[in-house]
């Protein structure tokens, strides 16, 4: 038996950890440790554990931002130990909170004059922003059915079926009836027409979403608010739209400036988006904004006064970091709408590369829109010998997280994957990631020689490699092109 060796004193000198006693102990999983451990030892075991994660810029399953610039990150380093909630102590991140709610309120088009403060508040994500949307949509349905003199207790709220799980969570912890529309094959988005069908007078709001989580798609945000608006005039109801722009919110203003979706819509009472993806900073901030003061109940609002001042508090939790909001300031003013609205443009142009060389393929169709976020969502034309999660698993080798799942209920036959198209992710990480999808098909064709693809019957020496030279030719073609315009 051998039997731990005790520490000597020549341990303590060590500069090496891989030298020590601590390389051969293995990190405490259950109970905390009764010693404590060299902060070099704690620090490089837990490193080299963390070596075993994906590699974040290779994550295509996350809308998630994964890089920012190196002075974003000393500003987010400088003022990691300031609590936001700590107002008076504070003042100007306090301030930086507000510059982001009014910059965020007026790329929405909400109804604020040139010197007025928008309503809004920084949420940890869009999660707690729907959250808040939805309980002000909420107490305002029932102030109203209270003043009427009617029944308040049974409220609904409708969505369609593709709604991220935020919205199932907010339907069952604040007890609202979840009424979703459901999907159908070739159309993935709510349909707004049998939305309003659902929509009756207890409902208290309908959730459009711009940038399903599941292609991409936007819904149609101005046909819904028509829809609903002649639905009111007849029944004498005010049913309200929440639009859920944590992907879109970001993007819409700048690649489709046109796009009636936000509060030039009479019926858009409030927005939520999400910072910590196309808002460009890194995990932890989402953003909720009102169309005026009116649309959130001031009996939602806390004020507090134990921490030197009056202080207005409309929250889930109390406590949390300034730093991704000092972040999304930093990025709001850095980038400019300039900056923005490039870094969209090529997104939407590395989307483009990805989906036109899998559809040139012949073997996958394609179900994300070229209007929209930029996703690519596709799935096989023939799944007999192999199926959309063995891609998945096999891009794995190749260092690639894309997810394969299922369409919402009604479509759940189909089977997806999806590549997000993140601003970090470049042309030549795009030509890549083409090219290693065409290797794992090859892999997988090799594995069954008695069932090939169209493509490979009329081409039996077109390899990857192939592919791969093909797709820097077309992409060089491009560029000369440009240049010689």
């Amino acid at each position: 038996m051998v039997f731990p060796k005790p520490p000597s004193e020549s341990d303590l000198f060590l500069h090496s950890n891989f030298a020590s006693r601590y390389a051969t102990d293995s990190l405490p999983r259950f109970c905390m440790p009764e010693d404590s451990m060299p902060k070099e030892a704690a620090y490089q075991n837990i490193h080299d554990e963390l070596q075993l994660d994906a590699i974040p810029k290779l994550n295509l399953a996350s809308f998630v931002t994964t890089s920012m610039e190196e002075e974003c990150n000393k500003l987010i380093m400088e003022s990691i130990n300031k609590n936001y909630v700590d107002m008076d102590e504070y003042p100007i991140t306090t301030d930086l909170h507000n510059r982001c709610v009014n910059m965020i309120a007026r790329l929405f088009h909400a109804e604020i004059g040139e010197n007025e403060t928008a309503i809004g508040a920084g949420t940890v994500g869009s999660s707690e922003a729907i959250m808040l949307a939805g309980l002000a949509f909420k107490k305002k349905w029932q102030n109203k059915r209270k003043a009427e003199g009617k029944p308040y207790d049974k409220p609904n709220l409708v969505t369609g079926s593709n709604v991220q799980v935020c919205w199932e969570k907010f339907a069952r912890y604040f007890e609202v009836e979840l009424r979703e529309v459901e999907v159908r094959e070739g159309y993935y988005v709510m349909d707004p027409a049998k939305a309003v069908e659902l929509v009756d007078e207890n409902t208290i709001c309908v959730a459009a979403i711009l940038g399903s989580t599941y292609n991409g798609e936007f819904e149609d945000v101005k046909l819904l608010n028509d829809l609903l608006l002649e639905k009111n005039k007849q029944t004498g109801w005010d049913t309200p739209i929440h639009v859920d722009a944590a992907s879109g919110g970001f993007i819409a203003p700048f690649l489709y400036p046109e796009l009636e979706w936000d509060f030039r819509l009479p019926l858009v009472k409030s927005i939520n988006v999400s910072g910590h993806k196309y808002g460009l900073v890194y995990a932890g901030i989402g953003w909720v904004i009102w169309r005026t003061k009116d649309d959130l109940p001031e009996d939602l609002v806390f004020h507090i006064n134990y921490l030197g001042a009056d202080q207005p508090t409309f929250t889930l939790n109390f406590s949390k970091g300034s730093s991704q909001i000092i972040a999304q300031y930093y990025q709001l003013i850095r980038l400019g709408q300039e900056g923005y609205r490039s870094i969209m443009e090529n997104c939407r142009e590395n989307a483009m590369v990805v989906k036109e060389h899998l559809d040139k393929s012949g073997r996958f169709n394609i179900l994300s829109k070229d209007n929209g976020v930029p996703v690519v969502a596709f799935s096989l034309k023939d799944r007999s010998e192999f199926d959309e999660y063995k891609i998945s698993e096999m891009l794995r080798r190749h260092g690639w997280i894309v997810p394969a799942y299922p369409m919402p209920p009604a479509a759940q036959h189909i089977n997806v994957l999806r590549v997000v198209i993140r601003a970090e992710f470049s042309r030549t990480l795009a030509e890549r990631l083409v090219f290693d999808i065409h290797n794992v098909l090859h892999e997988l064709e090799t594995e069954h020689p008695h069932k090939v693809t169209k493509n490979i019957e009329e081409d039996k020496t077109h390899t990857a490699l192939d592919a791969h030279r093909e797709i820097i030719a077309q992409e060089s073609n491009k560029r000369q092109k440009i240049v010689a315009a």
